[in-house]
């Protein structure tokens, strides 16, 4: 019988508790790169028209991504509608985290994103302004991010 884990065959074998670890590890590292990949390889494609997906990685610090958010663009001028979040509820890396990579595809297929567009690095702080802390100040939870620009991660006097 042939199983499947996100959409890729593994041999029963390699599924087994307390089977071969080599294969049940190698599966795990097939499947945790292979989201990962997939966002990179489209993104790096550059535009192939709209709707365009955004992805954009946010975290208290540039080492740790905590918060995911993709949105979808439908055409030139347009808001990225809709929207979805994803947060790190452990001491979890999302660029690192299959599960949410693989959501974060799923929702990119299911509005047929024929581009993506994404940042190479944690692009500021998971917390929103005017929402979470007030607008126009820095965010009290996140000080690596104070006077820094998101898009260099450079100081900024």
């Amino acid at each position: 019988m042939a199983h499947y884990v996100y959409g890729m065959p593994v041999s029963s074998r390699s599924l087994q508790v307390g089977g071969r670890k080599a294969q049940s590890l190698e599966v795990a590292s097939m499947l945790k790169d292979r989201a990962k990949k997939a966002l990179i390889k489209k993104s790096k494609k550059g535009f192939a028209g709209y709707p365009v997906a955004t992805v954009a990685f946010y975290g208290p610090n540039d080492k740790k991504a905590t918060k995911l958010v993709v949105g979808i663009v439908a055409h030139e001028g347009a808001q990225a509608e809709p929207l979805s979040k994803w947060y790190s509820e452990a001491e979890t890396d999302l660029r690192n985290d299959p599960q949410v990579l693989e959501q974060a595809l799923g929702f990119i297929r299911e509005h047929d994103a024929k581009s993506i567009a994404m940042a190479d690095r944690i692009i500021g702080c998971p917390h929103e302004e005017a929402i979470d802390y007030p607008e126009g100040e820095a965010c009290p939870q996140c000080p690596f991010w104070k006077n820094r620009d998101r898009w260099s991660g450079e100081t900024q006097h």
